[in-house]
């Protein structure tokens, strides 16, 4: 994702990737409305619905199946995109990998493993080795983001430490074809049932995955074999004739976010920086808003329209939002995961007898966290309102994309920030100014929706949200001048 983000904007990009062919099997199965904003972005929108399908509510049920929390999933007519997906993963690497292809500056090293990484003040030389035994070659590059997994070696190059929540736990991942797909509708259903907690999700069209818990007690090698994964799948009346079981694997998930993103020319994103548990599935869905946040910023500071400590604004900005993830992911999981048969009888009967347990509320994925980032701030350094808002998809999808770099939404009259020299200095941060005219009609949807916010003037960001909102052409100054004061570019040496 972050390479193609890049390669689009005209930046050389090599990949090093140690398997030399894509996993053909899943591992996961959904992403949010944000994810699939992004995931237009690079160029693949338009094959989401061939291996994508918009998923039922999520629902947490007791053994009995009483309902103990429903969350509403349904479409958001604000939104291009379902508030989630269920997607078959092969099929979205394979339109991933069809669409990098296509971009000549993006160079795809397959069967080759990162082994040494040395980062210097201009950048970091990246020592790889072919898996099929030929010499190491060492790769010299500006930045060096490490998506290398949890067990990332960028990251421990970087002498980074990891938080970790303390919640983990052993499941079965077992992916399933039905033979015939309507005997198994596509739900997403987590059973809390303390003798043998499992899962129920579709994992796009024609494909299906059960998950189960290990419990306690319960030996790991008779826990992983095929035989236990068919009776498992028994509890769904899953069996091998009506049914193809194509994977089955027992997988730790962990709770865990890295203290640090970035040092110096180097930078973490996906599970190198972050890993959660399962249950709210937003582990890709984090990655995948690591790369949109990064991908804008490294480009704004390569082409020196920026200042590199912009960078330091990804950090503010993704970690307490991964955060958020995993703690509530963790806290779906500690619900999901009781064992104790009193203390889930306890948990059943109190949540059942809550009057909303079965009301659909509409999920809000992507919601950033706008203290520390990129954002205008109040004289106490808190976030202005309006601030981190995302431009409404129905509003853009109408009044055309806005670009790829900061652009100023306002009714004014610019005339006084011509005259102030504002626009000027803009102009070597690339930010582009757009008068919103009443015989527009796609204008017409920007200046409602600035409207609604109780303003005349927005800034923003090239990610599609609101940096800050100005009231009147005073404020409007104000927003630009801090925002060229924070991070315009200067004569530093070209990043």
């Amino acid at each position: 994702m972050l390479s193609i983000l890049l390669a689009q904007r005209g930046r050389q990009v090599t990949v090093v990737e140690r398997w030399p062919r894509p996993y053909p099997m899943p591992r996961a199965v959904a992403f949010d409305a944000d994810a699939a904003r992004i995931l237009d972005a690079a160029g693949v929108g338009p094959y989401l619905s061939t291996f994508g399908e918009p998923s039922e509510d999520y629902v947490v049920a007791d053994a009995a199946g009483r309902t103990l929390l429903r969350i509403g999933l349904g479409h958001d007519p604000a939104h291009r995109w379902p508030v989630s997906t269920s997607m078959y993963q092969p099929g979205l690497e394979a339109a991933l990998a069809e669409r990098a292809a296509r971009i000549p500056n993006l160079r795809l090293l397959r069967g080759h493993e990162a082994v040494r990484l040395t980062a210097r003040d201009t950048g970091a030389d990246l020592t790889v080795r072919s898996t099929d035994g030929g010499p190491e070659r060492v790769l010299r590059a500006r930045w060096v983001v490490g998506c290398d997994g949890a067990n990332s070696m960028v990251r421990e190059a970087m002498g980074a430490t990891l938080s970790d929540r303390g919640f983990a736990l052993d499941w079965m991942a077992c992916d399933v074809t039905p033979h015939r797909p309507a005997d198994f509708p596509p739900c997403n259903v987590q059973i809390a049932d303390p003798a043998r907690p499992r899962v129920a999700v579709s994992a796009g069209p024609g494909h299906r995955r059960w998950e189960f818990m290990r419990l306690p007690g319960e030996s790991s090698e008779a826990f992983g074999t095929a035989e236990n994964a068919w009776r498992l799948l028994g509890l769904f009346g899953v069996d091998p004739g009506n049914a193809t079981l194509e994977r089955h694997a027992v997988y730790t998930f962990t709770a865990r976010n890295s203290d640090r993103w970035r040092s110096g020319r180097v930078l973490l994103a996906g599970d190198a920086a972050h890993q959660m548990p399962p249950f709210a599935g937003q582990g890709m869905c984090s990655g995948i808003r690591d790369a949109g946040d990064l991908a804008w910023k490294l480009d704004r500071v390569l082409d020196r329209a920026a200042r590199t400590e912009l960078l330091d604004s990804y950090q503010a900005e993704r970690r307490p939002h991964a955060q958020e993830s995993i703690d509530r992911s963790v806290a779906l999981g500690q619900l999901i995961c009781m064992t104790d048969p009193v203390a889930a009888a306890h948990r059943d009967t109190a949540m059942a007898a809550r009057p909303d347990a079965d009301v659909a509320r509409p999920a809000q994925p992507g919601i950033h966290t706008p203290d520390g980032g990129l954002y205008h701030r109040r004289d106490d350094g808190t976030a202005c309102p309006g601030a981190g808002l995302q431009v409404p998809p129905s509003v853009l999808g109408a009044a055309g994309h806005l670009g790829p770099d900061p652009v100023l939404l306002t009714v004014d009259d610019p005339a006084a920030l011509h005259a102030s020299g504002l626009l000027e200095r803009a102009a070597r941060w690339r930010l582009r100014l757009r008068q919103l005219r009443s015989a527009d009609a796609a204008d017409e949807l920007l200046r409602a929706w600035l409207g609604s916010l109780g303003a005349t003037a927005a800034a923003i960001r090239p990610d599609c949200r609101v940096y800050g909102l100005a009231r009147h052409p005073a404020e409007t100054e104000a927003l630009l001048r801090e925002l060229a004061d924070r991070y315009a570019p200067s004569l530093e040496p070209t990043a």
